[in-house]
């Protein structure tokens, strides 16, 4: 056989060993795709289309909330500038006016009226002395031995307030020194306490409670119900002198005041006897005084001796305590420093 007779041959060959190799290749295809068996149905698998994204429905505008007012604000509490006089603070404590046996005047910013009402109280007028010191030569008689010292009385009245400080001092040192301390108002009735202290080795004291109508004792005695007028044993002698400065026609010889005076222990009416004129030799020269005297109201009671001088704008002067065993106690005076 010619060469290219083979070569043909191979060729037709190739050509059907191609042709074998397709054909099986397509009937391999429905083995892959569906199930072998002639008989089964071709099953088409159906993929559902994606949802439309879901559009929201439009909300409702929000409804605007209801505005609540702020709560009000509270009142700004009022300053007090520091040029301002405590006065004010201390007087809204101040209690109703006194009664006529000490002073009845109405209060500042009381309508005058109310002192004509029926029952009311006649005025009474006062003159509280302006501030100075007072010095004193004070002489003592106990147990039958006398002693001397010195004594100084300083008063203060500025801006509706005063301060009382009475010191007793001797050159003597197993004599301890005292000091009695009245601080409190002025008002158009004449002083007004709020504190009393009496200090030797320790100290005691009497507050006057107006807001509670009574009196407070430091040494726990018991409280005592507060009248109107009110002194301590300190103001009690300006009180009496800011009264005869005031009026001094109504403190005539004969006439007497009465008003409750409180120590560091108890509160009880003290009453006074205006007893005349005196003319008196003091370490500070000869003056004349009025002379008051509180004659004692039971066993084992102070006597008490005060004189104001009507020249040195009732100044106490002289004040004498008598002891029911006899000793006493006499202060005397012999300069004041004036302001």
């Amino acid at each position: 056989m010619t060469e290219p007779k083979r070569n043909a041959l191979r060729i037709g060959a190739l050509a059907i060993v191609v042709l074998a190799v397709h054909l099986w290749l397509l009937g391999a295809l429905p083995r892959i795709v569906a199930p072998a068996n002639k008989g089964a149905t071709f099953i088409a698998r159906t993929v559902a289309p994606p949802k439309p994204p879901q559009i929201d429905e439009p909300r409702a505008a929000p409804q605007p909330r209801a505005r609540v007012a702020p709560p009000p604000l509270a009142p700004r509490k009022q300053e007090v500038t520091p040029n301002e006089p405590r006065t004010r603070t201390l007087a809204a404590a101040s209690s109703p006016a006194p009664s006529a046996s000490v002073a009845s005047a109405p209060r500042a910013g009381e309508p005058a009226s109310a002192t004509r009402e029926a029952g009311a109280a006649p005025l009474v007028h006062v003159a509280v002395a302006p501030s100075a010191r007072y010095h004193y030569e004070v002489t003592a008689s106990q147990k039958g031995f006398t002693l001397h010292g010195s004594g100084v009385l300083e008063w203060h009245n500025a801006h509706g307030e005063y301060e009382a400080q009475l010191s007793w001092s001797s050159p003597l040192p197993f004599v301890k020194p005292r000091t009695q301390r009245s601080v409190g108002l002025v008002t158009s009735a004449g002083l007004e306490p709020v504190r009393f202290s009496d200090k030797t080795r320790s100290e005691e004291a009497a507050h006057f409670d107006r807001e509670n109508g009574k009196v407070v004792f430091s040494t726990n005695k018991p409280e005592a119900a507060l009248e109107p007028g009110a002194q301590d044993r300190l103001s009690i002698v300006m009180q009496l002198s800011a009264l005869l400065a005031g009026e001094p026609s109504k403190y005539r010889a004969g006439s007497s005041i009465t008003v409750q005076t409180a120590s560091t222990k108890e509160a009880e009416p003290w009453t006074f006897t205006v007893e005349g004129t005196e003319v008196l030799d003091l370490p500070g020269g000869r003056m004349q005084a009025v002379r008051l005297l509180r004659n004692p109201r039971k066993e084992y009671d102070t006597k008490v001796e005060l004189w104001l001088a009507p020249g040195s704008a009732y100044a106490p002067v002289r004040l004498r305590l008598t002891q029911p065993n006899g000793d006493w106690v006499d202060q005397q005076w012999s300069s004041t420093d004036r302001g």
